[in-house]
């Protein structure tokens, strides 16, 4: 069994009537990159600081490593983090901003130059020892927290945002950079983002956030295909939604009118005739064609309206006959090279049977 490093046991945090932690449970696992995804003001940071030892939950109990930690300071926990403004000290090199928390605990001078030059070297900071951090580049910079904190070797490293300044190019670098280090490490991370994609690329669960409840917890994998509700679904990637109304059951299938068309869709949440419902479909997930397919799965007609080109893919939004916009993203590749849209043209749309996502419309 995997052992669990941080269990948060029924948290709440609120400040004067504003609700930040609504009764959240969770265990996170040793060696796990867990991200705490969600919209600003969701309550994602205020876990991280609970977690750390900055803020104090009103109700429930934090067991870091087993040990019950809600009544002691931060300097008594086993977590280092790494901040958004990176908090390096100005007036020290880059050796001595790493080597800060050892020298703290009292290591010997031996063993804070070993140590220190091993995690410098993993960073790829080797030669910079002596650099002044105001003379670093923010990636550089990142490096340097990134270091002061794994160095002390916790049990578990804290990440607030600490991308966010970065530009584009360097940030999807340094995203690749923190999961080789986490592996590398072995050190549990628990990461704060609003950013989706990023908590896509890098996390081994996701956690979605949405007013001090946790929405969803699951794999990036469960979180963008088997969202569990709508608020999940719309957060997370692009998502085309459908209204429909169960006109009949099956044994395995309900019947629902969409768009002027009867659906037959398998009904994996056991909804009951007259229940309306929500028909959720990724953009890639939807095929065009430019003639009326012939099967028996309904098709829905439509109008292309925009189309953006972007190499692999193109985007295409399409106007059904009802008015509502449907966005489709479509893949190129080696059967598929010739496809091109035109402003205006008839289109058909379809999907594979089982790939759309039926939620209650609560």
């Amino acid at each position: 069994m995997t052992q669990v490093v941080v269990r948060l046991e029924n948290i709440a945090k609120h400040y004067d009537d504003q609700i930040a932690v609504e009764n959240l449970h969770l265990d996170i696992f040793a060696g796990e990159f867990l991200t705490l995804l969600g919209p600003s003001g969701c309550g994602k940071t205020t876990i991280l600081r609970l977690i750390a030892g900055f803020e104090m939950p009103d109700s429930g109990n934090i067991f870091i490593g087993g040990v019950r930690v809600n009544d002691l300071a931060p300097n008594q926990r086993d977590v280092n983090t790494v901040f958004q403004s990176y908090a390096l000290f100005p007036h020290m090199d880059v050796f001595d901003n790493v080597a800060f928390g050892l020298k703290i605990r009292g290591l010997k001078n031996r063993e804070v130059f070993t140590r220190v030059t091993e995690v410098l070297e993993m960073v790829r900071l080797k030669g910079l020892e002596k650099r002044s951090v105001t003379q670093l580049s923010g990636g550089q910079q990142q490096r340097v927290a990134f270091a002061r904190a794994v160095v002390n070797e916790p049990l578990v490293l804290l990440l607030d945002e600490p991308l966010s300044a970065l530009d584009y190019r360097l940030r999807k670098e340094m995203q690749l950079e923190l999961k080789r280090y986490q592996r590398k490490l072995g050190i549990t991370f628990i990461f704060v983002t609003h950013d989706q994609e990023e908590a896509m690329t890098m996390s081994d669960r996701i956690i979605v956030m949405n007013q001090g409840r946790a929405e969803q917890v699951g794999t990036p994998k469960e979180i963008y295909e088997e969202p569990v509700n709508l608020f999940v679904a719309n957060f997370i990637g692009e998502i085309n939604i459908f209204d429909g109304f169960v006109v009949e059951i099956g044994s395995e299938r309900l019947s629902t009118r969409m768009e002027g068309h009867m659906f037959h869709l398998l009904n994996r949440r056991g909804f009951q005739p007259g229940r309306k419902i929500r028909i959720l479909l990724r953009p890639e997930d939807i095929q065009v064609h430019k003639t009326r397919p012939a099967d028996y799965f309904p098709s829905l007609e439509g109008q292309v309206e925009e189309l953006i080109y972007k190499g692999s893919t193109v985007d295409l939004q399409i106007r059904l006959a009802s008015g509502k916009s449907v966005y489709v993203t479509e893949f190129f590749n080696e059967y598929a090279e010739d496809i091109f849209y035109s402003r205006g043209q008839q289109v058909w749309l379809r999907w594979f049977d089982g790939w759309e996502v039926i939620l209650p419309d609560d």
